[in-house]
């Protein structure tokens, strides 16, 4: 699904160096390149703030605590997404409030979180799903009308523009009161182990954010709110500081790979591409297509296996129905879509190597299939 091997041999040179470097100088925690790592990413996310942490479940996590979020207090947040996105809350006695994604983008739906709202509820988690942006514009409308914080689940779409109704262009995960992101190393941007970050614009949630981060220290010894201990290492900053500087490159080589897919499978009967909504830059971090019903997924998927081809399925069972919430407080209304795409949809490769040779033989190879 990832090839990192071909993509780490084109920068091969530049990470041996930077991480040879840090060798000599044991410099491994706090190191020069995690400040500057800090420096350079809020640049490109023109974002005040940026603390990085261990990986994007603590960004999560971090956020929700350094939010003052309560034991019982409501969360909204999709079903449709990857579990670290509510298992946060419920390490926090939280309460997921589970609400429908829209069918054709697979984000958060707007008509789902408004209805879900209640007297107990204190903020909005959406995710941008597979790298498209969620209707950031319409959500923080309803977070100022309501009262409600908003914490994006950026992992998927580093990099990803959505555009206002005024003409601002904003990236995602610096909109809403923090954006928590993920570095792990199959992501746009990804390092070569474990990684995370939050960034906000706020100064005084930067601050509670560094803190909570930091075995909620302000200064050495003195430990003013409960914290953890989540820290990215120099060599992952050192690795992340040269990715970064290729990561609209990357982005660009998986648009190029999505309009290919997209060309080849544009009026192909039973199967439905992805919809790119207008005001948002999609980044494809993953490329899911939909099937409709009289087409058999499991055998697809066995079919393209058979051929060497990856094909994944995210997220066949959705947060609202894993195991793990049956002892935990929650809630969800109708999740008729959510329900529906665990079901229909499954994901091509989708990486910044993809050569055309490849991406002729994995269509043809879907084509054969679905046609018979």
């Amino acid at each position: 699904m990832v090839d990192l091997i071909s993509q780490y041999e084109k920068i091969k040179p530049k990470v041996q160096s930077s991480i040879n470097s840090i060798l000599e100088k044991a410099q491994f925690i706090n190191g020069p390149d995690v400040h500057s790592f800090k420096d350079e990413f809020g640049a490109y996310l023109s974002v005040k703030h940026v603390v990085p942490c261990a990986n994007g479940t603590d960004a999560l996590q971090i956020a929700m605590m350094a939010l003052g979020l309560k034991p019982g207090d409501e969360i909204i947040t999709p079903s449709y997404t990857y579990i670290a996105t509510t298992e946060v809350m419920g390490l926090l006695h939280l309460k997921p409030v589970f609400v429908d994604c829209e069918k054709d983008t697979f984000n958060i739906s707007l008509k789902a979180i408004e209805a879900a709202i209640t007297s107990r509820t204190k903020a909005i988690v959406p995710v941008h799903l597979y790298g498209q942006s969620c209707d950031m514009e319409a959500i923080m409308k309803i977070a100022e009308k309501y009262d409600l914080k908003v914490i994006e689940d950026n992992a998927q779409a580093i990099g990803s523009d959505y555009t206002f109704s005024d003409g601002t262009v904003k990236k995602t995960g610096t909109i809403g009161d923090v954006g928590c992101t993920s570095f792990f190393p199959s992501k746009n941007l990804g390092c070569y182990g474990d990684g995370g970050a939050m960034c906000t614009n706020n100064d005084e949630l930067a601050e509670k954010l560094t803190m909570v981060a930091n075995h909620g220290q302000s200064k050495r010894y003195y430990h003013d709110v409960v914290g953890c201990n989540s820290r990215l290492d120099t060599i992952q900053a050192a690795v992340l500081r040269i990715k970064l500087r290729e990561l609209d490159n990357y982005i660009d080589a998986r648009r190029k790979a999505a309009d290919y897919y997209d060309v080849q499978f544009s009026g192909l009967e039973g199967l439905t591409i992805p919809k790119r909504v207008e005001n948002s830059k999609h980044v494809f971090h993953q490329y899911t297509l939909k099937l409709d019903d009289g087409i058999d997924r499991d055998a697809l998927v066995a079919f393209l296996g058979e051929k060497d081809i990856p094909a994944m399925v995210y997220y066949p069972v959705p947060a609202h129905k894993q195991k793990m919430f049956a002892t935990l407080e929650t809630s969800s209304g109708s999740l008729e879509n959510t329900d529906w795409l665990t079901t229909r949809v499954f994901s091509l490769p989708m990486h910044t190597e993809l050569e055309k040779d490849q991406l002729e033989y994995i269509c043809s190879a879907v084509k054969e299939f679905i046609e018979g």
